[in-house]
Protein backbone atom coordinates (compact mmCIF):
# COMPACT_ATOMS: atom_id res chain seq x y z
CA UNK A 1 0.00 0.00 0.00
CA UNK A 2 1.28 3.23 -1.07
CA UNK A 3 1.96 5.83 1.90
CA UNK A 4 0.39 8.60 -0.22
CA UNK A 5 -3.74 8.15 0.60
CA UNK A 6 -6.54 10.14 -0.18
CA UNK A 7 -9.00 11.28 2.25
CA UNK A 8 -11.63 9.48 3.19
CA UNK A 9 -9.95 6.21 1.76
CA UNK A 10 -8.98 2.70 4.12
CA UNK A 11 -5.49 3.88 3.44
CA UNK A 12 -5.58 7.01 5.06
CA UNK A 13 -7.75 4.94 7.91
CA UNK A 14 -4.93 2.24 7.83
CA UNK A 15 -2.52 4.66 8.51
CA UNK A 16 -4.37 6.52 11.26
CA UNK A 17 -5.40 3.45 13.32
CA UNK A 18 -1.31 2.03 13.01
CA UNK A 19 -0.09 5.81 14.16
CA UNK A 20 -2.60 5.38 17.05
CA UNK A 21 -1.58 1.47 17.72
CA UNK A 22 1.81 2.60 18.23
CA UNK A 23 1.17 5.51 20.50
CA UNK A 24 -1.67 3.84 22.61
CA UNK A 25 1.38 1.09 23.25
CA UNK A 26 3.99 3.35 24.43
CA UNK A 27 0.98 5.45 26.67
CA UNK A 28 0.18 1.94 28.47
CA UNK A 29 3.42 1.03 29.19
CA UNK A 30 4.50 4.53 30.23
CA UNK A 31 1.51 4.86 32.61
CA UNK A 32 2.52 1.63 34.54
CA UNK A 33 6.31 2.11 34.63
CA UNK A 34 6.04 5.15 36.60
CA UNK A 35 3.60 4.54 38.73
CA UNK A 36 5.13 1.19 39.72
CA UNK A 37 2.37 -0.99 39.09
CA UNK A 38 4.96 -3.18 36.76
CA UNK A 39 6.87 -5.54 38.98
CA UNK A 40 7.80 -5.38 42.48
CA UNK A 41 9.42 -2.44 42.60
CA UNK A 42 8.42 0.56 44.69
CA UNK A 43 6.14 3.04 42.56
CA UNK A 44 8.65 5.78 40.74
CA UNK A 45 5.73 8.62 41.13
CA UNK A 46 2.69 9.11 42.63
CA UNK A 47 -0.58 8.58 41.11
CA UNK A 48 -1.66 12.05 41.35
CA UNK A 49 1.59 13.44 40.53
CA UNK A 50 2.13 11.63 37.18
CA UNK A 51 -1.70 12.66 36.33
CA UNK A 52 -0.66 15.94 36.92
CA UNK A 53 2.70 16.58 34.90
CA UNK A 54 1.82 13.70 32.10
CA UNK A 55 -1.44 15.43 31.17
CA UNK A 56 0.36 19.02 31.30
CA UNK A 57 3.12 16.93 28.76
CA UNK A 58 0.04 15.70 26.92
CA UNK A 59 -1.75 18.95 26.40
CA UNK A 60 1.28 20.90 25.24
CA UNK A 61 1.87 18.33 22.61
CA UNK A 62 -1.71 18.88 21.21
CA UNK A 63 -1.92 22.73 22.09
CA UNK A 64 1.31 24.23 20.78
CA UNK A 65 1.29 22.69 17.03
CA UNK A 66 -2.55 23.92 16.37
CA UNK A 67 -1.58 27.17 17.37
CA UNK A 68 1.66 27.11 15.73
CA UNK A 69 0.16 25.88 12.57
CA UNK A 70 -3.49 28.33 12.49
CA UNK A 71 -5.26 24.99 12.46
CA UNK A 72 -7.81 27.27 14.65
CA UNK A 73 -8.80 29.38 11.65
CA UNK A 74 -11.64 27.17 11.02
CA UNK A 75 -14.03 27.81 7.70
CA UNK A 76 -17.38 28.35 9.10
CA UNK A 77 -20.91 28.14 7.04
CA UNK A 78 -22.18 30.55 9.03
CA UNK A 79 -20.63 32.88 10.68
CA UNK A 80 -21.43 34.86 13.99
CA UNK A 81 -20.86 38.28 14.72
CA UNK A 82 -20.25 39.43 18.51
CA UNK A 83 -19.97 43.02 18.16
CA UNK A 84 -16.79 44.06 16.26
CA UNK A 85 -15.75 40.56 15.93
CA UNK A 86 -16.56 37.53 13.55
CA UNK A 87 -16.44 33.70 14.55
CA UNK A 88 -17.86 30.53 13.79
CA UNK A 89 -21.07 29.36 14.58
CA UNK A 90 -19.43 25.60 15.37
CA UNK A 91 -18.17 27.31 18.20
CA UNK A 92 -21.52 26.67 20.01
CA UNK A 93 -21.02 23.12 19.55
CA UNK A 94 -17.23 22.81 19.69
CA UNK A 95 -16.27 24.46 23.16
CA UNK A 96 -18.60 22.08 24.85
CA UNK A 97 -16.76 19.32 23.13
CA UNK A 98 -13.89 20.33 24.53
CA UNK A 99 -14.52 20.83 28.08
CA UNK A 100 -15.94 17.24 27.74
CA UNK A 101 -12.16 16.54 26.51
CA UNK A 102 -10.81 18.14 29.57
CA UNK A 103 -12.83 15.41 31.50
CA UNK A 104 -11.81 12.58 29.29
CA UNK A 105 -8.10 12.58 29.93
CA UNK A 106 -7.43 12.80 33.32
CA UNK A 107 -9.43 10.09 33.76
CA UNK A 108 -8.02 7.85 31.37
CA UNK A 109 -5.31 8.12 32.99
CA UNK A 110 -6.74 7.29 36.21
CA UNK A 111 -8.07 4.55 35.05
CA UNK A 112 -4.60 2.79 34.10
CA UNK A 113 -3.60 4.25 37.44
CA UNK A 114 -6.01 1.83 39.07
CA UNK A 115 -4.62 -2.10 40.44
CA UNK A 116 -5.88 -3.32 37.11
CA UNK A 117 -3.95 -4.84 33.81
CA UNK A 118 -3.49 -1.80 31.02
CA UNK A 119 -5.95 -4.91 28.29
CA UNK A 120 -8.40 -4.44 31.89
CA UNK A 121 -8.42 -0.75 31.42
CA UNK A 122 -8.82 -0.38 27.79
CA UNK A 123 -11.68 -2.86 27.37
CA UNK A 124 -13.48 -1.46 30.25
CA UNK A 125 -13.12 1.98 28.73
CA UNK A 126 -12.93 1.37 24.67
CA UNK A 127 -16.76 -0.97 24.83
CA UNK A 128 -18.53 1.69 26.73
CA UNK A 129 -17.40 4.12 23.94
CA UNK A 130 -18.41 1.45 20.95
CA UNK A 131 -21.82 1.31 22.70
CA UNK A 132 -22.24 5.26 22.60
CA UNK A 133 -21.52 5.57 19.09
CA UNK A 134 -23.99 3.03 18.37
CA UNK A 135 -26.02 4.83 20.41
CA UNK A 136 -25.66 8.34 18.74
CA UNK A 137 -26.03 6.98 15.11
CA UNK A 138 -29.56 5.88 16.51
CA UNK A 139 -30.17 8.77 17.84
CA UNK A 140 -29.00 10.83 14.56
CA UNK A 141 -30.78 8.76 12.23
CA UNK A 142 -34.14 9.77 14.37
CA UNK A 143 -32.83 12.97 13.81
CA UNK A 144 -32.54 12.83 10.30
CA UNK A 145 -29.13 14.13 10.90
CA UNK A 146 -27.46 10.91 9.59
CA UNK A 147 -28.58 9.73 6.34
CA UNK A 148 -26.56 6.69 6.14
CA UNK A 149 -27.74 3.17 6.99
CA UNK A 150 -25.56 0.81 9.99
CA UNK A 151 -24.78 -2.43 8.25
CA UNK A 152 -25.35 -5.37 9.93
CA UNK A 153 -21.34 -6.10 10.12
CA UNK A 154 -21.34 -3.09 12.39
CA UNK A 155 -24.12 -4.06 14.75
CA UNK A 156 -22.64 -7.29 15.12
CA UNK A 157 -19.11 -5.79 15.70
CA UNK A 158 -20.75 -3.57 18.66
CA UNK A 159 -22.40 -7.03 20.50
CA UNK A 160 -19.46 -8.99 20.32
CA UNK A 161 -17.45 -6.08 21.72
CA UNK A 162 -20.13 -5.92 24.71
CA UNK A 163 -19.19 -9.38 25.50
CA UNK A 164 -15.89 -8.49 25.56
CA UNK A 165 -16.22 -5.84 28.10
CA UNK A 166 -18.86 -8.17 30.20
CA UNK A 167 -15.82 -11.19 30.52
CA UNK A 168 -13.76 -7.69 32.13
CA UNK A 169 -16.60 -6.42 34.31
CA UNK A 170 -18.27 -9.77 35.32
CA UNK A 171 -15.31 -12.60 35.28
CA UNK A 172 -13.66 -11.04 37.78
CA UNK A 173 -10.07 -9.21 37.99
CA UNK A 174 -8.09 -10.96 40.19
CA UNK A 175 -8.14 -9.16 43.53
CA UNK A 176 -9.50 -6.12 42.33
CA UNK A 177 -13.24 -5.60 42.71
CA UNK A 178 -13.99 -2.86 39.99
CA UNK A 179 -17.64 -2.25 40.15
CA UNK A 180 -17.00 -2.16 44.53
CA UNK A 181 -14.10 0.51 44.19
CA UNK A 182 -16.29 4.03 44.42
CA UNK A 183 -13.19 5.71 42.59
CA UNK A 184 -13.40 3.23 39.77
CA UNK A 185 -16.37 3.60 39.37
CA UNK A 186 -17.11 7.40 39.69
CA UNK A 187 -13.61 7.72 37.27
CA UNK A 188 -15.79 5.55 34.46
CA UNK A 189 -18.98 6.61 34.63
CA UNK A 190 -17.29 10.74 34.00
CA UNK A 191 -15.31 8.88 31.58
CA UNK A 192 -18.58 7.67 29.57
CA UNK A 193 -20.54 10.93 30.16
CA UNK A 194 -18.11 13.06 28.55
CA UNK A 195 -17.22 11.00 25.69
CA UNK A 196 -21.05 10.39 24.98
CA UNK A 197 -21.12 14.51 24.53
CA UNK A 198 -18.17 14.51 22.52
CA UNK A 199 -19.06 11.73 20.29
CA UNK A 200 -22.58 13.19 19.57
CA UNK A 201 -20.68 16.12 18.81
CA UNK A 202 -18.20 15.30 16.60
CA UNK A 203 -21.05 13.52 14.95
CA UNK A 204 -22.98 16.85 14.42
CA UNK A 205 -20.23 18.12 12.71
CA UNK A 206 -19.41 15.68 10.15
CA UNK A 207 -23.12 15.43 9.17
CA UNK A 208 -24.47 18.66 9.09
CA UNK A 209 -21.76 19.61 6.45
CA UNK A 210 -23.61 21.01 3.15
CA UNK A 211 -22.76 18.47 0.31
CA UNK A 212 -19.23 20.90 -1.58
CA UNK A 213 -18.39 22.53 2.20
CA UNK A 214 -14.90 22.43 3.58
CA UNK A 215 -14.88 19.47 6.09
CA UNK A 216 -12.14 20.68 8.31
CA UNK A 217 -10.79 18.03 10.97
CA UNK A 218 -7.75 20.40 11.84
CA UNK A 219 -10.07 23.34 12.54
CA UNK A 220 -12.45 21.11 14.84
CA UNK A 221 -9.20 19.56 16.71
CA UNK A 222 -7.78 22.71 17.55
CA UNK A 223 -10.90 24.69 18.99
CA UNK A 224 -11.72 21.43 21.05
CA UNK A 225 -8.23 21.39 22.74
CA UNK A 226 -7.84 25.30 22.79
CA UNK A 227 -11.33 25.30 25.09
CA UNK A 228 -10.26 21.65 26.78
CA UNK A 229 -6.99 23.55 27.79
CA UNK A 230 -8.53 26.83 29.12
CA UNK A 231 -10.74 24.32 30.87
CA UNK A 232 -7.96 22.18 32.70
CA UNK A 233 -6.02 25.63 33.55
CA UNK A 234 -9.09 26.75 35.33
CA UNK A 235 -9.76 23.30 37.20
CA UNK A 236 -6.63 23.09 38.30
CA UNK A 237 -6.61 27.07 39.52
CA UNK A 238 -10.05 25.97 41.70
CA UNK A 239 -7.80 23.05 42.86
CA UNK A 240 -5.00 24.85 44.38
CA UNK A 241 -7.27 27.42 45.83
CA UNK A 242 -9.64 25.11 46.93
CA UNK A 243 -6.28 23.15 48.65
CA UNK A 244 -4.91 26.37 50.33
CA UNK A 245 -8.43 28.08 51.77
CA UNK A 246 -11.10 25.67 52.12
CA UNK A 247 -9.84 23.11 55.11
CA UNK A 248 -12.63 20.28 54.50
CA UNK A 249 -11.38 20.23 50.54
CA UNK A 250 -7.55 20.10 51.85
CA UNK A 251 -8.20 17.25 54.07
CA UNK A 252 -9.31 15.38 50.53
CA UNK A 253 -5.95 13.53 50.13
CA UNK A 254 -5.72 12.96 46.52
CA UNK A 255 -6.08 16.61 46.34
CA UNK A 256 -3.48 17.44 48.99
CA UNK A 257 -1.32 15.42 46.78
CA UNK A 258 -2.07 16.80 43.90
CA UNK A 259 -1.50 20.65 45.65
CA UNK A 260 1.91 18.89 47.03
CA UNK A 261 3.25 18.17 43.34
CA UNK A 262 2.41 21.00 41.71
CA UNK A 263 4.03 23.35 44.68
CA UNK A 264 6.87 20.39 45.63
CA UNK A 265 7.29 18.67 41.91
CA UNK A 266 8.96 15.30 42.40
CA UNK A 267 12.00 14.29 40.76
CA UNK A 268 10.56 12.66 37.82
CA UNK A 269 7.70 15.29 37.22
CA UNK A 270 9.34 16.48 34.02
CA UNK A 271 10.39 12.99 32.52
CA UNK A 272 6.61 12.20 33.51
CA UNK A 273 5.74 15.98 31.58
CA UNK A 274 7.93 14.99 28.44
CA UNK A 275 6.43 10.96 28.53
CA UNK A 276 2.89 12.53 28.20
CA UNK A 277 3.62 13.33 24.69
CA UNK A 278 2.68 10.13 23.80
CA UNK A 279 -0.60 10.66 25.44
CA UNK A 280 -0.77 13.89 22.91
CA UNK A 281 0.04 11.84 20.00
CA UNK A 282 -2.90 9.74 20.71
CA UNK A 283 -5.50 12.31 20.70
CA UNK A 284 -4.49 13.41 16.97
CA UNK A 285 -4.75 9.96 16.02
CA UNK A 286 -8.04 9.52 17.71
CA UNK A 287 -10.16 12.54 16.71
CA UNK A 288 -9.31 12.21 13.14
CA UNK A 289 -10.33 8.85 13.63
CA UNK A 290 -13.43 9.26 15.33
CA UNK A 291 -14.54 12.20 12.39
CA UNK A 292 -13.33 9.86 9.04
CA UNK A 293 -14.93 10.82 6.28
CA UNK A 294 -18.56 9.28 5.15
CA UNK A 295 -18.63 6.53 7.89
CA UNK A 296 -21.10 6.23 10.72
CA UNK A 297 -20.25 6.40 14.33
CA UNK A 298 -20.49 2.85 14.94
CA UNK A 299 -18.19 2.29 12.34
CA UNK A 300 -15.36 4.97 13.70
CA UNK A 301 -16.03 4.45 17.28
CA UNK A 302 -15.46 0.80 16.69
CA UNK A 303 -12.05 0.64 14.61
CA UNK A 304 -11.07 3.55 17.47
CA UNK A 305 -11.93 1.63 20.44
CA UNK A 306 -10.88 -1.97 18.86
CA UNK A 307 -7.80 -0.62 17.84
CA UNK A 308 -6.82 0.76 21.79
CA UNK A 309 -8.00 -2.16 23.02
CA UNK A 310 -5.52 -4.43 20.59
CA UNK A 311 -2.65 -2.21 21.92
CA UNK A 312 -3.42 -2.61 25.39
CA UNK A 313 -2.86 -6.41 24.84
CA UNK A 314 0.33 -5.48 23.34
CA UNK A 315 0.93 -3.37 25.80
CA UNK A 316 0.54 -5.75 28.59
CA UNK A 317 2.30 -8.39 26.79
CA UNK A 318 5.36 -6.61 26.38
CA UNK A 319 4.86 -5.22 30.06
CA UNK A 320 5.16 -8.91 30.99
CA UNK A 321 8.28 -9.13 28.58
CA UNK A 322 10.57 -6.18 29.91
CA UNK A 323 9.23 -5.49 33.35
CA UNK A 324 7.92 -8.90 34.79
CA UNK A 325 4.21 -7.44 35.23
CA UNK A 326 1.13 -9.73 34.95
CA UNK A 327 0.50 -12.04 32.26
CA UNK A 328 -2.83 -11.69 30.71
CA UNK A 329 -5.00 -14.10 32.06
CA UNK A 330 -7.68 -16.81 30.31
CA UNK A 331 -10.53 -14.53 31.02
CA UNK A 332 -7.76 -11.75 28.85
CA UNK A 333 -7.57 -13.93 26.04
CA UNK A 334 -11.18 -15.08 25.82
CA UNK A 335 -12.04 -11.24 25.63
CA UNK A 336 -9.26 -10.43 22.96
CA UNK A 337 -10.59 -13.56 20.93
CA UNK A 338 -14.32 -11.40 21.40
CA UNK A 339 -12.57 -8.13 19.66
CA UNK A 340 -10.77 -10.10 16.99
CA UNK A 341 -13.73 -11.36 15.79
CA UNK A 342 -15.60 -7.68 16.19
CA UNK A 343 -12.58 -6.15 14.00
CA UNK A 344 -13.31 -9.20 11.16
CA UNK A 345 -16.72 -8.02 10.80
CA UNK A 346 -15.77 -4.47 10.74
CA UNK A 347 -13.35 -5.38 7.69
CA UNK A 348 -16.24 -6.28 5.84
CA UNK A 349 -18.50 -3.36 6.74
CA UNK A 350 -15.32 -1.29 5.82
CA UNK A 351 -15.65 -2.66 1.97
CA UNK A 352 -18.92 -2.46 1.87
CA UNK A 353 -18.59 1.22 2.35
CA UNK A 354 -15.70 1.96 0.61
CA UNK A 355 -17.60 0.35 -2.37
CA UNK A 356 -20.73 2.85 -1.37
CA UNK A 357 -18.72 5.84 -1.12
CA UNK A 358 -16.88 5.13 -4.99
CA UNK A 359 -20.65 5.00 -5.97
CA UNK A 360 -21.30 7.84 -4.85
CA UNK A 361 -17.96 9.82 -5.89
CA UNK A 362 -17.36 10.83 -1.90
CA UNK A 363 -13.65 9.12 -2.59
Amino acid sequence: MSWKTSDGSTGRLVQLCSGYFLCYVATGLIVKFFTGSIGARPPRMDDIAFLAFNTLGANLVCLVPVLILGWWRMPTIRPLRLGPLNFPSELLYIVPSGICTAVVIPTTTLMYSLPISVMVAMVIMRAAVIVIGRLVDAVQIAQGILVRRVYAEENVAVVLAVIAASIELFGGNGSFDFLGNRAAVIILTSYITAYAIRIYIMNYYKNTRPRGTAYNNKGFFALEQISASITMALAVGLLLHAARSWPSWARVPQLAAFASAVHHPPALAWWAAVAGSAFGLVAFFSVFIFMFKGRTATFTGLVNRLTSLVAGTAATLLGTLFFHSRFPSLQNWISLGFILAAVSFLTRAERRRAQELRAEKVI
